[in-house]
């Protein structure tokens, strides 16, 4: 149980974080960081941003990675990466994850599109969960995995059915995994933002027209900010949801109910 008063905190734990290098995963880089703990975390394209985010929390305590997150392997090798550089993994938070903007049928949806949806958003995943929890149980000191779905996931989305059944997958995954580690110490939960003010969500937010139709859809009349996605993935780490696993928490303004 945390202590009455003390602040939700790391206390030095080592956290791996995919897509860290803007937008929601960039604010839980900068919010473990401060919280003391450890990070390393992986860009695809964005190296300047990287550079700027590690130089902003310092190198003793942050480092980041190019790594395309497209398969199993590569979600392995940021593991690795992580225990290289910090000597353990105690928290495996998987933020990355790609969105086709593009309305599509399924009945014109490529077989491309869909494999390549599956291989971001689930299999380098998988490749996360495996290997994190596996460094975990070495450890034997339990941990947290954490990952990020989506309203979608839960409501499933029209035009969008590759990205809605990935997220959904997370979802299963979190609620098979937490039974399954419990006996390990290791928790299992899952955030669910919605729209959130990111660099992905930008183009849709910032037209007026289809801007106005998503805060139509928000009960609290706007998209999220990164930082609340944030604060929701760090309580979840720390010993104040010491009795939560295998938790879907909804961070969308209500849209999951709305929708």
């Amino acid at each position: 149980m945390p202590e009455k008063g003390v602040l939700m905190s790391l206390d030095n734990r080592v956290a791996v974080v995919s897509g860290g290098s803007r937008g929601i995963g960039a604010a839980i880089v900068r919010m473990f960081v401060a919280a003391g703990g450890r990070v390393l975390f992986n860009y695809q394209k964005a190296r300047a941003e990287a550079d700027r985010l590690v130089a902003e929390c310092g190198r003793e305590r942050c480092a980041s990675v190019q790594t395309d997150l497209t398969t199993a392997e590569a979600g392995a090798g940021l593991v690795r990466a992580a225990v290289g550089r910090f000597g353990r993994v105690d928290i495996v938070l998987a933020n990355h994850g790609v969105w086709p903007p593009q309305d599509m049928a399924v009945d014109r949806m490529s077989d491309e599109q869909w494999r390549s949806t599956m291989a971001i958003n689930l299999d380098s995943v998988f490749g996360m969960i495996k290997h994190g929890v596996a460094q975990m149980k070495k450890q034997n000191g339990g941990g947290h995995v954490v990952l990020i779905s989506s309203t979608a996931g839960q409501r499933g989305e029209a035009f969008h059915c590759d990205y809605a059944a990935s997220k959904g997958a997370l979802i299963s995954m979190v609620k098979g995994l937490s039974t399954e580690l419990a006996r390990d110490g290791i928790y299992v939960n899952c955030v669910a933002p919605g729209w959130v003010d990111t660099d992905m969500a930008a183009p849709a937010l910032h037209d007026p027209e289809t801007g106005a139709r998503v805060r139509a859809t928000i009960p609290l009349g706007r998209p999220g900010k990164p930082e609340e996605i944030a604060a929701a993935v760090l309580f979840l780490c720390t010993p104040h949801a010491g009795f939560i696993t295998g938790e879907v928490l909804n961070a969308n303004g209500g849209a999951v109910l709305a929708g």
